[in-house]
């Protein structure tokens, strides 16, 4: 099993989906995301790790005159040689306004319309770290506050389907978003000998978005490498980041793993947030090294904290701990 595929089946336990007797609508432009995802979801069928029927959706914009209609071609293809459901739609989108917001409200409607009709219980989409790191950087820019700052989720509720025959909300699901790069789904698409397709507009220096992916990523990486998982998890700080009070300056380890890594490193910040007054200095960094601290099988260590302070690990605790500073002589 490749990599990229195992990656993806752990992602769908770790959500908890159903991998069996329902519909999923897999969203597919044609680019390398959805692709990728479109026959990583078909090799986990082949394997009999996924039951579900698949419906391979594709909106066509009808912004790039001739090449729109290719990709659609494209993606029928793709699904004829895949033996699945395919079902397509010409958009009738407004000039008035932002027109990426308009075609990305077109496509979510046209993807719910799909589900409904099929009785899906999830929506996928190929959206990758990249796209999460990307948005973080743009509201960023746009001056959002913690809302805007905080990650897209791997799953929400997008439609409450019949409540009358029992069936239960059609749901919208990211499966790539928290481990996927862009570059991972190329990557996996060239392993089987699949062609994508590539928008002439990704390099359209006029959005936004492509300054940010064609300028400044490439400027922050380097400086920091790993800058689109940094980003990432920066969003999914912000998005998790809650109002838990804690009384003590300890918390269990035990209480902690029981947490996926992005809830776990919410609530750590937010405990040394609380003793320390405040969370000036303190970078993501710091919090993924008092993680590892609680998920090392070793006791006894300590992680050093800006501000004097320390978070030390003992009798299956971590404890906030502040230094005394010592009195130079001649102090009173």
């Amino acid at each position: 099993m490749h990599k990229f595929v195992r990656q993806l089946i752990t992602e769908w336990r770790r959500l908890q989906l159903r991998a069996s007797n329902e519909a999923v609508v897999v969203g597919v432009s044609g680019g390398a995301d959805s692709i990728s995802l479109l026959l990583a979801v078909c090799d986990l069928a082949k394997r009999k790790k996924f039951g579900n029927q698949i419906i391979v959706a594709h909106l066509n914009h009808g912004l790039r005159a001739g090449d729109a209609d290719e990709d659609e071609a494209f993606v029928r293809g793709i699904a004829s040689g895949l033996d699945l459901e395919f079902v397509s739609e010409l958009a009738k989108l407004t000039r008035h306004g932002n027109l990426e917001q308009n075609a990305r409200n077109a496509r979510y409607d046209f993807l719910e319309r799909v589900a409904k009709r099929f009785n899906a219980f999830a929506i996928l989409t190929g959206h990758t770290m990249s796209d999460q790191a990307e948005t973080f950087l743009m509201n960023l820019i746009r001056g959002s506050g913690q809302d805007g700052l905080s990650a897209m989720p791997s799953v929400r509720c997008c439609e409450q389907r019949d409540t009358d025959l029992g069936l239960p909300a059609t749901h919208l699901v990211r499966p790539l978003l928290s481990w996927a790069r862009r570059e991972d789904t190329e990557e996996y698409c060239r392993s089987m000998s699949v062609d994508f397709r590539v928008d002439p507009m990704n390099d359209d220096l006029s959005f936004r978005r492509v300054q940010i992916r064609k300028s400044l990523l490439p400027l922050l990486a380097s400086m920091n490498p790993k800058i689109i998982e940094t980003l990432a998890a920066t969003a999914q700080l912000m998005r998790n980041t809650g109002t838990t009070k804690f009384e003590t300056n300890m918390v269990e380890i035990a209480e902690l793993r029981k947490l996926d890594s992005p809830h776990r490193l919410a609530l750590l910040r937010s405990w040394i947030g609380h003793h320390r007054g405040n969370t000036r200095s303190l970078g993501l960094k710091h919090i993924q090294a008092i993680e590892r601290l609680a998920l090392s099988t070793k006791s006894g260590r300590q992680v050093e904290l800006p501000g004097n302070a320390t978070v030390v690990r003992s009798s299956g605790e971590l404890s906030y701990r502040t230094k005394e500073v010592e009195k130079k002589s001649g102090d009173n």
